[in-house]
């Protein structure tokens, strides 16, 4: 191994040394943006050192010292100015959106890795099988960034309003999807153990396109947090499967780690959920939005309160749980509701905001809310650590949260029976806001809203929490 070599490996292992340690942090908001800067370092580290020393390394490289290195620089350039200006104007609501078009952008870029591989092998090899384990590789490569990133496609629509939210399916399409499945196999077998025909690998990876996209769409939109969390899950292998296809192990465990990681919090919020991945896969749940139904939750048993009446109650209350939801997200609401939370804390009350796993669009989506607005991290509680207090909490502030508060998940035979739920109608009295009288993104109704405790507080939610702050002053 010459020293070129062993300086490799040892960048190699520090970048993913920073990958591990990035990870640790990110799963505290306290170290959460020193972990991103510090896993971006580790990546910097391996691109930097790949272009300055690529040729040196690879006897097929380009002559010249840096070969094709002008495709590097306006690739880099050009992707770094789209990924810097896509995070500067992105809205918090539509964090989810970028989440998911930058993981398909990933998977995509690992599918063209396959496929570029593959080209120049069966060129520099033509005729002969290639290495079984290199063509393994390249074509779980292939599929898996394929998949990821059409799917990716699909989901950034649903969440974006381009795509029916709604689970979209026709008569017969399971069918059409394990015809797909069986036609994959049959191609990789074919292209892995009788001839590594370009026709048909291209054709391989077209079906593996429409698959990501057979997959994705009957999936509704209420869903598509764990289905982004998923294909995160199916970037990361794709990339490892390119960093053994290249002989990269900086990629390999970068990829590794990112599959793992998905797939763990893709099970955690199935796990929050309360139901399984096939369920969440196959089961068609979420149509996206709809009118109140009639009935136990019917608008006539509606109660409606007036701000400022809401404020007093707050204000002479001992203890004030906040639940906020994709509702302040969207009005953007924080700021003020950091607000309201001060001035009840120096008027004596108890305030605690209690976070549910899967509340918002994506993980983490209202932790980092409130983190923008400063509000203290001791003062957010997960569910399991809160559930237990709502009985003992004087109001209970729900903020644009809907399905994570439906007590119809306590009924059996519910769409969402057996969810847990954040035990908001324990609370002596409760307060929503809401903009109108339409159900949540799964489409069913709450009947938390016509409970009698429940009182009714209309319009966006920040004028209506500008109003509570306003009414607080007063009290």
């Amino acid at each position: 191994m010459t020293t070129l070599e062993i300086l490799t490996m040892l960048v190699w292992l520090a970048a993913s040394v920073t990958f591990i340690i990035a990870l640790k942090f990110l799963a505290s908001p306290k170290t959460a943006r020193t972990g991103n800067l510090l896993g971006a370092a580790g990546m910097a580290l391996i691109v930097l050192w790949t272009f300055f020393t690529h040729d040196a390394t690879d006897p097929t490289a380009t002559p010249g010292m840096f070969g094709n290195w002008w495709i590097i620089v306006v690739g880099g350039v050009v992707g770094g100015a789209i990924g810097w200006f896509a995070a500067k104007r992105v809205a918090m609501t539509a964090m989810p959106q970028m989440v998911a078009i930058f993981n398909g952008a990933g998977g995509g870029a690992a599918a063209l890795v396959a496929v570029v591989e593959f080209l120049r092998d069966t060129e520099t090899n033509p005729g002969e099988l290639l290495p079984l384990a290199f063509i393994v590789a390249t074509l779980l490569g292939a599929i898996i960034g394929s998949v990821s990133l059409t799917g990716s496609i699909v989901a950034w629509g649903k969440l974006q309003g381009f795509v029916a939210s709604r689970p979209v399916s026709y008569p017969g399409s399971q069918i059409v999807s394990g015809i797909l499945v069986v036609a994959l196999i049959a191609l990789g077998v074919y292209v892995a153990a009788i001839e590594p025909s370009v026709p048909l690998f291209l054709l391989f990876v077209v079906l593996a396109l429409v698959l990501g996209v057979q997959l994705t769409m009957p999936i509704g939109g209420a869903d598509m947090p764990v289905v982004i969390s998923l294909l995160n899950s199916y970037t990361g292998i794709a990339v490892a499967a390119t960093g053994f296809v290249l002989s990269n192990y900086a990629l390999l465990i970068a990829g590794t780690l990112v599959g793992a990681s998905g797939a763990i919090l893709t099970q955690l919020m199935c796990r929050a959920m309360n139901r399984s991945l096939f369920n969440v896969l196959f089961a068609g749940f979420g149509t996206g939005g709809g009118e109140m139904a009639a009935g136990a939750a019917g608008e006539e048993q509606l109660r409606e309160i007036s701000a400022d009446d809401a404020a007093v109650l707050m204000a002479y209350g001992k203890r004030v749980v906040i639940v906020p939801g994709y509702g302040m997200a969207v009005a953007q609401a924080q700021g003020p509701v950091r607000e309201l939370m001060d001035l009840l804390l120096s008027k004596g009350v108890d305030v605690q905001f209690a976070i549910h796993p899967v509340a918002g669009r994506m993980p983490g989506h209202m932790n980092v809310l409130l983190a923008e607005a400063n509000v203290p991290y001791d003062r957010l509680k997960e569910m399991d650590e809160i559930n237990d207090d709502f009985a003992d909490t004087d109001v209970a502030l729900v903020i644009g949260a809907n399905d994570v508060v439906n007590p119809l998940a306590r009924e059996e035979g519910s769409p969402i029976s057996g969810m847990p739920i954040l035990n908001v109608d324990q609370a002596q009295n409760v307060i929503v806001l809401k903009r109108g009288r339409g159900t949540g993104f799964a489409g069913i109704p709450n009947p938390l809203f016509s409970n009698e405790r429940t009182k009714m507080l209309f319009g966006d939610a920040k004028p209506s929490v500008e109003q509570l702050v306003a009414g607080v002053k007063q009290a």
